[in-house]
């Protein structure tokens, strides 16, 4: 199965997840979802394969969150997902697909749960940070 990263190349966590990917010699297929934006539909399924409600996927820091009045409670899901259709900027990444499921990676270790292949050296992240291999 090939691995599909939802990515933003301004954004720190986006950064190093794609490269711990390539870390373990996968190539993946890189989506800027701020360019190319997911349907409707597709947001719908990411957030049934992430396992979670659409409130978990949505992102306050930077966006239009708080000037559209998202934290309100009495929001639907639906209009939480139209948020986020109307919006790209909004939906939380890196959103990761990978053979051993989907995942929002934050951190960016956490992509390594869902990938097929280990780190086979550690890994440093931007921060200075590291990753060890096969932990």
């Amino acid at each position: 199965m090939s691995v599909t990263i939802w990515h933003n190349p301004a954004c720190g966590t986006s950064r190093n997840t794609l490269a711990l990917i390539r870390a373990t010699g996968i190539e993946p297929e890189v989506v800027w979802y701020l360019e190319a934006p997911p349907s409707r539909a597709e947001l719908v399924d990411t957030i049934e394969r992430l396992g979670v409600g659409p409130r978990a996927l949505l992102r306050e820091k930077g966006t239009p969150f708080a000037e559209l009045g998202l934290r309100n409670p009495v929001l639907s899901n639906d209009d939480l997902i139209d948020a986020m259709v109307a919006h790209p900027i909004l939906i939380n990444r890196p959103v990761v697909f990978g053979p051993n499921g989907a995942k929002l990676c934050r951190p960016s270790e956490e992509v390594l749960s869902i990938l097929d292949r280990p780190l086979n050296e550690d890994f440093v992240k931007e921060d200075g940070e590291v990753v060890p291999a096969n932990g």
